[in-house]
């Protein structure tokens, strides 16, 4: 059960409704009980002619038997599903509240697809854990031991067969099915993430796909995905029944056994035959509550496996985030960075992406980090970032180890523009307050005019992850956002990759008076302009292997000479 602690803990929180559902429970349970048991002994009593005054005594316990049972039955239905629906809104609360800090960097770690088949899906399954494995068992327990209770005083021998058929429709008969059901459900699991991870896959990339003419290709995979899902869900289904089926025919075979065992008392003497249809009726009708213990292993096991997965999503959380941090990075003026001996490697991956990599960025310095693609130049900014962990090593900011300060912190208190931006549906407007609280018209207007944005109104409409945009216009616009945030330090990668040399200088130019005073880190492709910075970074294969002034690198006529080089003769023919 340890799989299921984290939903056990957030069910508790419900300790009025569970404890209704299952009063609740009981005497519906009981009452259905004594109903059949006293229609069992109202039929025999009949057939002897007894007073009329007797038969009206029981006709009417009868109806208010029938009338508690079905008022406390509507009880635990009510209780039970509010319990449930409240554990699945806490269940997502604290799930998200888990998720939320890891959510920079969990794609490195699950496909998208996946991801969400995990929390929407596995979320869902749980539902089934308070209807289904949480509390009937109890209210089957308790109903069972007191019809057994009561059979006793009539016959023992009844007693006994009902005790033996207890512990064969609710524990025998369902361990075996559990043992056979793992193997079901994990393949069931597993197609429904491969099946989620193509259709996410096959909707984003459909643009793609058409374009290279791979459409057939892969609806095809998409097919036998969806074939391979609903085999796996037919083959669960048909567990299921059977399982269910074999714990009917158990629970009828006991209610044979009592008849069988019954009539043999009653002409031994050892049994007043005015009970045996009563005792009949018990037995079918307490059997009954055993129906659900067929498929109660399938539920189980369903939900420790959703358990499973939704707490293997947030178990890592310990990389960093186990300790509770308490320092939040808050200054006045541009901070000091300093990379001491960094080792990265992505999740899942045995390369190393960075390897020893050391710096020092003083107070609003203006750095540029430049190298051939796949350097390590992003993967850097974004461990300046902190949206992922160092293997070894350490990064602080203003001589605090950024493994002790809070990521929003960090987030709150940097202008950021990362190669890929997102833009939400709504509007220029927007989109540009994602950038601080407060911020009037006129200040966002003016900004959109410093990175050559004029054109664009404020209530122009902006589509989901910005398509109506060019590629220029969504680092513009992620360019203005960042100024308008106006924090102390600037991490920039690639922010002018898609515009032009021309507004790439202009909006250079307004970024620079604006970051006056500011700690700049630009990673950056082209090494036109990089003369006005105060240090030039050259990295490759994950190391540094050059750092210093543009003067200084050019001088050396080392890696940065050869790029710079190479640059000229591409671009102007020298």
């Amino acid at each position: 059960m340890k799989e299921l602690r984290m939903v056990i803990n957030v069910l508790l929180v419900e300790k009025k409704d569970i404890l209704l559902s299952i009063l609740c429970g009981f005497i519906a349970g009981i009452t259905a009980v004594a109903l059949f048991s006293a229609s069992g002994y109202l039929i025999s009593k009949a057939a002897l002619a007894p007073p009329i005054y007797t038969l009206m005594i029981l006709v009417a316990s009868v109806k208010l038997l029938g009338i508690i049972s079905a008022l406390s039955r509507y009880g635990e239905r009510y209780f039970s599903h509010r319990g449930t629906f409240t554990m699945l809104s806490n269940l997502r609360v604290s799930f998200y509240e888990k998720l939320e800090p890891l959510a920079p960097s969990i794609f490195g770690r699950y496909r998208s697809g996946d991801l969400l088949a995990r929390i929407v899906g596995d979320v869902e399954t749980l539902q089934n854990f308070f209807l289904r494995v949480f509390y009937p068992p109890i209210v089957l327990l308790l109903v069972f031991f007191c019809t057994i209770f009561f059979t006793a005083f009539f016959s023992f021998e009844v007693a006994l067969i009902l005790l033996i058929g207890f512990l064969l429709t609710t524990v025998l008969v369902p361990s075996y099915f559990a043992l056979r059901q793992r193997k079901v459900e994990r393949k069931v699991r597993e197609s429904r993430g491969v099946l989620s991870t193509e259709v996410t896959e096959f909707l984003y990339g459909f643009r793609d796909l058409k374009i290279y003419q791979q459409l057939e290709i892969k609806e095809e995979q998409l097919s036998k995905s969806a074939a391979t899902y609903l085999q796996e869900q037919e083959r669960e289904s048909v567990h299921n029944l059977f399982s269910q089926a074999t714990n009917t025919f158990v629970s009828l075979l006991i209610t044979v056994c009592v008849l069988a065992v019954g009539a043999y008392l009653v002409v031994n003497g050892d049994l007043d035959g005015i009970f045996l249809a009563m005792l009949i009726m018990v037995s079918l009708t307490v059997f009954e509550n055993t129906t659900p213990m067929a498929i109660f292993p399938s539920h189980l096991q369903d939900s420790r496996q959703a358990a499973s997965r939704l707490s293997s999503v947030v178990r890592n959380e310990s990389e960093g985030e186990a300790l509770v941090k308490q320092n939040s990075f808050q200054t006045d003026i541009a901070p000091k960075i300093e990379v001491k001996n960094i080792h990265f490697t992505f999740p899942n991956e045995s390369r190393q992406t960075l390897e020893d990599v050391s710096l020092t960025l003083e107070s609003g310095s203006k750095t540029a980090i430049v190298g051939p693609s796949g350097s390590g130049k992003s993967t850097l900014l974004q461990l300046l970032l902190h949206l992922y962990h160092v293997d070894d090593g350490a990064i602080l900011l203003n001589k605090t180890p950024i493994k002790d300060l809070t990521d929003e912190s960090i987030w709150r208190n940097t202008n950021v523009v990362l190669q890929a931006n997102h833009f939400f549906y709504g509007t220029i407007r927007d989109n540009l307050r994602l950038a601080k609280d407060g911020l009037s018209d006129r200040e966002m207007q003016e900004t959109l005019e410093k990175v050559d944005l004029e054109h664009f109104a404020l209530d122009d409409q902006v589509l989901e992850k910005g398509d109506n945009l060019s590629g220029g216009e969504k680092q513009r616009l992620a360019i203005a956002r960042a100024m308008l945030k106006n924090a102390l330090l600037w991490l920039l990668d690639e922010p002018t990759s898609s515009i032009d040399a021309l507004t790439e200088a202009k909006i250079y130019q307004h970024i620079f008076e604006e970051a006056k005073n500011d700690t700049v880190v630009l990673v950056s492709h082209r090494l036109t302009g990089l003369e006005k910075m105060d240090q030039i970074i050259v990295m490759d294969h994950g190391k540094v292997i050059e750092s210093g002034t543009f003067e200084s690198l050019m001088e050396r006529k080392g890696y940065f000479y050869e790029m710079k080089k190479i640059e000229q003769s591409v671009f102007f023919g020298q």
